[in-house]
């Protein structure tokens, strides 16, 4: 027998092979040399029983053999059958254990819901950590609910189930989502991929900025160039001004984009970024206090006074006042950049004889009096306020006397104009560098 150590009994080999006696025993049979006479005789078929008659001779010198280690029980001669019977039914119960064990996996992956259910074992409904570094992109829309956020973040594989995020939003009501685009990972926890929405860091957005006096085509050209809108696109869904809430009067949407910078997000359509602009100049007009039945008239005057005053924010509301005394006076407003505008130059306040001779411009106020019928450009907010509230003062007349500077002459009779125009033309011929300004 073997000890729980594994080391073997005295007389053993290590290998479990019968150790010969020291002295063997007699009637040793050449073909069976570590046999004793009894181990012979079960050979034979004659197992001894208790009332053996086997001579005293024999039986002692078994025993003696036995206590020299010749013949240890288990290990004598004729190969005795007990311990392959033992063995037998060690490897039956190793076989019955991994059938056991493969069945009991195989029951786990088909029943596994089942089998938690009668063990009262609750499935895991959520993962844990902030992801596996497997990016996904999130959309949320305009009017998504929790529900739907649920949805979304399971669908992509964001959390692990709809129950996790949205049993923890309802003890969150006060969150709320922002419609866009957000980098998550996926197999995030739910309160993981809950704080990822409400971070700004996490949303994808294009920025896009529009200059003050740009014209709204030009506008169009900046929003394609950080989008997937293209501007054809773009003038399709300005085809139709009315449609964002512009008047019908209005000749397209020159003046009614507010200029300033914006966050697009990726898959904004033509209609809601035009949209977004419009209301925004809408917003800051209402907050200026330009009654919605005013608001193409001062569009108009703000949009003149951002082209001809240009980034001389302080000569803003000085040049509305020019204007306005010449409208107030019946004064043709005689503006080169509405002249400009009308050729389809909006890059430019430099006009010929023949452009400002040309009454088929709508723009052109040298020969048509009023305001042009729209807008010159898109003005920003300091050019809309100095419409609203122009400086005081009698001036009829203003030219810019050095086109580098911005420096700019305001006058009140011709004779006074007409000197600072002089002025301007010396400055123009002062040198080559300043002859590209008057270009």
């Amino acid at each position: 027998m073997f000890r729980p150590s594994g080391t073997p009994t005295p007389g053993s080999n290590p290998n479990g092979a019968p150790v010969p006696p020291a002295t063997p025993a007699p009637a040793v049979q050449p073909s069976q040399p570590w046999a004793t006479p009894a181990a012979r005789q079960d050979q034979a078929g004659s197992e001894p029983s208790a009332n053996d008659s086997a001579a005293p001779s024999s039986r002692r010198a078994a025993r003696e053999a036995a206590q020299r280690g010749g013949a240890t029980r288990g290990s004598g001669g004729g190969r005795d059958t007990r311990p392959k019977r033992r063995l037998w039914w060690l490897w039956v119960l190793i076989a019955l254990l991994a059938v056991g064990i493969g069945g009991a996996a195989t029951v786990w992956v088909l029943y596994e819901d089942k089998v938690r259910e009668v063990l009262g074992w609750e499935l895991p409904n959520d993962y844990e950590g902030t992801g596996n570094g497997v990016e996904v992109t999130i959309v949320i829309q305009s009017g998504d609910i929790g529900s739907d956020v649920a949805k979304t973040l399971n669908e992509a594989g964001v959390t692990m189930t709809f129950d996790a995020f949205y049993d923890l939003l309802l003890t969150r009501p006060d969150v709320s989502f922002e419609p866009g685009n957000f980098r998550l990972q996926e197999q995030m926890s739910a309160q993981a991929a809950l704080d990822a929405l409400l971070d700004p860091v996490n949303k994808i957005t294009n920025t896009v900025t529009i200059p003050e006096g740009t014209s709204y085509e030009d506008a169009f050209a900046l929003i394609a160039s950080a989008t997937d809108i293209t501007v054809d696109e773009l003038l399709a869904a300005a085809a139709d001004p009315t449609a964002f809430g512009v008047p019908a009067e209005a000749p397209n949407l020159e003046g009614w984009l507010f200029p300033a910078t914006y966050p697009l997000d990726p898959g904004v359509t033509a209609d809601e970024v035009i949209q977004r602009l419009v209301d925004e100049m809408i917003t800051r007009l209402d907050a200026l206090g330009v009654d919605p039945e005013d608001r193409l008239e001062v569009l108009i005057k703000a949009s003149i006074v951002q082209r001809e005053a240009g980034s001389n924010i302080d000569d803003f509301y000085k040049v509305a006042r020019v204007f306005q005394n010449r409208l107030d006076q019946g004064w043709r407003l005689e503006s080169d950049a509405t002249v400009a505008y009308g050729t389809g130059n909006t890059h430019t306040v430099w006009t010929t004889g023949e452009e400002r001779a040309d009454a088929s411009n709508l723009y052109n106020t040298y020969v048509n009096d009023g305001l042009p019928i729209g807008p010159i450009g898109l003005p920003g907010e300091a050019a809309i306020d100095a419409a609203l509230n122009p400086a005081d003062g009698p001036w009829m007349f203003f030219v810019p006397i050095n086109l580098k500077t911005g420096e700019t002459v305001f006058s009140e009779t011709v004779a006074q104009h007409e000197a600072a125009v002089a002025q301007l033309q010396a400055w123009c011929r002062a040198s080559t560098e300043n002859a590209a300004y008057c270009a």
